[in-house]
């Protein structure tokens, strides 16, 4: 079952929320971060299918600037907005009758895995675990602008914010490896393929700092997935958040000559591979809490009948 909604945020913004939900009681619940210039429905249907058919429901929100919600194409104003967004409509979903006591989970993809990452630092007990998908603790000294531009970015910036005159490669290029995916991607007008615009990339560019220098804080379980070839974000920084993280529960998966898109830019037997790997760890944790439940109960229901 799929749902599509508009909701106000606290700052009276229109933003587009999907949901897909499987048939009968859901495994847990999953919140969509998805990346820079991307959006929900459309480009993170494949992830959130392939969530359901293994028992899962899924939640996503297009941040403003994105997708369908309202708000200047892809202008980010402040990245704490993206996340308190987020956290606003994820908690309310979680707050809902049906879904208390289920388990949550955040997964975040690229710019979504900073996202997810500042969403557990927000909270730091709320969420059960995270699925980082090539996330952005750090943007890879191959996409940064020249060294001058980023030290002007944030004067620039606050002069003239919309501006989208910033430098960089086309990240469809070299983010996709499938053409056909490529294409899928230019031909989709709620994905964002111009210059980044001053603001937007000033806070990125802080966000991922920020991510960078504060990976010991990172204390709930989570699995890191990235792509040994990515050069939109840095893989050595995944692997230095799987060394640092406080996390007791962390899981680090490194695919040799994988590029950036992951869940949806490689040959299907690659995008196979890294969703057996997901949901094998979302299973083990999901299941495992299902089966303590209901030992719990049974064991509840032994010491009632004893008496």
């Amino acid at each position: 079952l799929q749902h599509a909604e508009f909701i106000l945020n606290s700052r009276g913004v229109k933003l587009f929320t999907y949901r897909w939900v499987p048939n009968g009681e859901p495994l847990a619940l999953i919140f969509l971060c998805h990346g820079y210039a991307m959006e929900c429905s459309m480009s993170m249907k494949g992830t959130a299918t392939r969530l359901v058919e293994a028992g899962y429901a899924v939640y996503g929100i297009d941040y403003e600037g994105h997708g369908k919600s309202s708000g200047l194409q892809a202008y980010v104003r402040s990245f704490d907005n993206v996340v308190d967004d987020c956290s606003d409509y994820f908690t309310s979903i979680c707050e809902m009758p049906e879904n208390r006591g289920t388990q949550r989970f955040l997964l975040g993809e690229s710019m979504g895995g900073a996202v997810a990452l500042l969403l557990h630092r927000k909270k730091p007990t709320f969420w059960d675990g995270a699925v980082l998908v090539a996330p952005m603790c750090k943007i890879s000294d191959k996409m940064k602008p020249p060294a001058i531009f980023v030290s002007l970015l944030g004067t620039v910036s606050r002069m003239f914010p919309t501006w989208r005159v910033v430098p960089t490669q086309d990240i469809v290029n070299i983010a996709i490896k499938t053409p056909e995916r490529r294409e899928e991607v230019r031909c989709n007008p709620f994905c964002y393929k111009g210059r980044p615009r001053l603001k937007t990339a000033h806070e990125l560019l802080m966000a991922s700092l920020d991510v960078e220098k504060n990976l010991h804080q990172v204390a709930l379980p989570f699995i890191v997935v990235h792509g040994g070839d990515d050069i939109v974000t840095d893989p050595s920084v995944s692997q230095l958040l799987y060394e640092s993280a406080a996390s007791r529960d962390k899981t680090m998966k490194l695919y040799p000559g994988m590029w950036h898109g992951l869940t949806s830019g490689e040959p299907p037997e690659s995008i196979d591979l890294v969703f057996s790997d997901i949901i094998t760890w979302l299973n083990a944790r999901a299941m495992g809490r299902l089966a303590m439940l209901e030992m719990e109960a049974k064991s509840g229901h032994d010491i009632r009948f004893m008496r």
